[in-house]
């Protein structure tokens, strides 16, 4: 995996991570290295979990992350985050938003939906970044920039990636209408990403 970056995304139906995977390996292509994303797993109608992997690097053999090998886990839900923070390398990033969507088995009474979902993810990965992303995209005047706002704290701490590479993915894949946006959020994010870092 040396050379390998993997960026694990997770969340439910709905919430745009199959765009955000395209953008995320569109913007490592343009860079000139090789992308590589694996098909989204499970049910990717509204509400159901979705799953989605992309390997970037000078040479990439599988699209899918040898677990636990991923170096990036990006979760557009929390308890999705939680489900899935055992696939992070050691010394992996996980940036979670804080957005709760109940699942059906919570929906259906069959699940309960863990109160410290966030302690739980803190415990497994301590450098978990916690964001607000619906509550920014919200800001912005679209809740469903959420998964911009969340690869720009990805692009904050993938410096692999430059800039430059992620606005142009940005306007090749996002629908004219919706790029100022997206951009805005996703300006947004690596904001947020960069003050940490210099903090």
């Amino acid at each position: 995996m040396a050379g390998t970056t993997n960026v694990l995304i997770v969340g439910v139906g709905g919430q745009g991570i199959v765009l955000a995977g395209d953008i995320i390996g569109l913007a490592a292509q343009l860079t000139g290295m090789e992308a590589k994303a694996s098909e989204v797993h499970g049910m990717s109608q509204r509400g159901g979990s979705v799953v989605s992997e992309v390997r970037f690097g000078a040479q990439v053999h599988s699209p899918l992350i040898p677990p636990p090998g991923a170096d990036f886990l990006l979760a557009f839900e929390t308890l999705e985050g939680v489900r899935a923070v055992g696939r992070l390398r050691p010394g992996g990033l996980a940036i979670v938003n804080t957005q709760r969507i109940a699942p059906s088995s919570v929906t259906y009474g069959t699940a309960v939906y863990p109160d410290d979902a966030e302690a739980r993810l803190m415990t497994a990965c301590p450098s978990t970044i916690l964001v607000d992303a619906l509550g920014i995209a919200t800001e912005l005047g679209e809740s469903r920039a959420v998964n911009s706002v969340l690869m720009g704290v990805l692009a904050g701490h993938c410096a692999t990636i430059p800039l430059s590479c992620w606005e142009t993915a940005f306007r090749q894949l996002v629908k004219p209408r919706f790029i100022n946006l997206n951009l805005a959020a996703f300006t947004r994010g690596r904001e947020l990403a960069l003050n940490a870092v210099g903090s």
